[in-house]
């Protein structure tokens, strides 16, 4: 089977967040259900610095303001179609907005080339290239199927996912008439959306199948507390929305080989984690201690419940845990972090910014790992938790709920927790977990055992592609 993915972000090329890691592990993963996926990915500077250029596929004399040709590269065994248009794409900053992350005025019509060419793509433009299905990630790359509902390419079947509802691509209605679409598109059932356009709206509307990255999620999105908005034509396609819970790549997140760890190590060899904690207690300024040693790496904004955690940090101190921080987001929550580093010198540490090798010493040297998300479509920050004995504290959300086994009486008795779940926007609720977390790791034994439990959870994407595959499958046959 021929897919084409259609992706704002890719790992290892660009990445601001797990989407980037979905589309990087996922075609990978089905080349071993009998899937081969290309992904169409925008030119931005850091990918065209990673691949090798090569002779045009297809070339747009005019695509929303300038030239742009389309060409295919290889990098770390995913199969790219790369889409080079330097006026809309070849900019210095992130890949929505400038180095202050302001977003690009014009994303709009950026992704709506994106959209576009997929479109296209997906209608044949590159000679000898047609493929069976398209699969596109969030908002970014929705319009793709707008564009193939109102044009040639309308009987191929289709899958959006959802990374995340609360990004929807929400642009005025003045837009519409430079997107391309017929008059129709701008209609309840199509593109608009409140009197405007509504990019993720028109995916999810044209798309075959809608998928989200958990079950919960799923469930959660169909309800006005987590649909954004979007619950109601969600529920109308509830028989085509599937939950399907992300994996992680367990060749990348490997703690037995990972490089960027002082030292490897296995379920069997825990011990050896010691040299990574004394490595993060030195980076992040810690006292060096038998206290536990936990974790919070994250995005610092409101969804991710950092505020939350940023009115407990003194009583999560008091309880007597140390905190190595790593994030950036917000700027008072980045004040507040900060502050409780000076606050509790030697206690709390705090680095702004992102470190994908840090990131990994982290979940191989803390001993917990603490995620108070509000909503959490997935998560993968506990999936590597588990893999690297760094046992996750979680709100009772999304893809936390689905991949966390609580730590209470019955499961610590049967030795199957993995983790500790508390109830999400609670302050109380979260410093409860962390004095549960405490007990338990008073008693060694129960603690290793935790996280043996949690290095034994399939956390690679074997059986979520095979989801995928299944569902792909069935869509196709409907085609035909």
């Amino acid at each position: 089977m021929q897919v084409l993915a259609v992706t704002p972000e890719i790992f290892p090329l660009i990445k601001t967040g797990g989407l980037a890691d979905v589309a990087g592990a996922l075609p990978i993963a089905l080349a071993r259900q009998g899937v081969s996926t290309r992904s169409l990915v925008p030119g931005y500077p850091t990918v065209l610095k990673a691949v090798k250029k090569t002779a045009a596929l297809h070339r747009y004399p005019a695509l929303h303001g300038g030239e742009a040709v389309v060409f295919a590269a290889t990098v770390a065994g995913l199969d790219l179609l790369v889409l080079d248009a330097p006026h809309l794409f070849d900019r210095v900053g992130g890949p929505y907005g400038d180095t202050t992350g302001v977003d690009w005025p014009d994303n709009w019509r950026r992704f709506a080339a994106l959209g576009f060419v997929g479109a296209d793509i997906a209608s044949g433009a590159i000679s000898g290239y047609h493929p069976d299905l398209v699969h596109v990630h969030d908002w970014q790359a929705a319009l793709t199927l707008a564009y193939m509902r109102y044009g040639p390419a309308q009987a191929t079947p289709s899958v959006i996912t959802v990374h995340n509802l609360a990004f929807q691509g929400r642009f005025g209605a003045g837009i519409f008439g430079e997107l391309g679409l017929p008059a129709q598109a701008m209609s309840l059932d199509g593109v608009e959306y409140y009197g405007g356009v509504g990019y993720l709206k028109a995916g999810l509307q044209a798309a075959w199948a809608i998928t989200t990255v958990s079950p919960t999620y799923a469930d959660e999105i169909r309800t006005p507390a987590f649909g954004m908005g979007l619950d109601g034509l969600i529920s109308m396609r509830v028989d085509d929305l599937h939950g399907i819970v992300n994996g992680i790549d367990v060749e990348v997140w490997n703690p037995a080989v990972d490089a960027s760890l002082k030292a490897g190590f296995s379920a069997k060899t825990l011990k050896n984690r010691t040299a990574n904690r004394a490595s993060v207690e030195e980076r992040f300024g810690l006292v060096h201690d038998d206290s536990p040693l936990f974790c919070v790496i994250s995005r610092l904004t409101w969804q991710k419940g950092i505020d939350v955690l940023a009115s407990t940090l003194d009583e999560l101190v008091a309880a007597g845990v140390r905190l190595a921080i790593l994030g950036s987001g917000d700027a008072a929550l980045e004040g507040a972090l900060l502050a409780a580093a000076a606050r509790h010198s030697g206690r709390v540490g705090t680095v702004i910014g992102y470190d994908e090798g840090l990131s990994h010493l982290m979940q191989g040297g803390c001993d917990a790992i603490l995620i108070p998300s509000r909503f959490e479509p997935c998560g993968l920050t506990q999936l590597y938790g588990l893999r690297y004995g760094c046992v996750p504290i979680v709100a009772r959300t999304g893809g936390l709920a689905d991949t966390v086994i609580d730590a209470n009486e019955a499961a610590l008795a049967a030795g199957v927790a993995t983790g500790f779940q508390f109830m999400p926007e609670s302050g109380d609720a979260l410093v409860h977990a962390v004095k549960r977390a405490i007990a338990v790791y008073a008693d060694r034994t129960a603690w290793s055992t935790m996280q043996k439990q949690g290095m034994k959870a399939d956390v690679s994407w074997h059986r979520s592609a095979a989801k995928y595959a299944d569902l792909y499958r069935s869509l196709v046959a409907r085609r035909t």
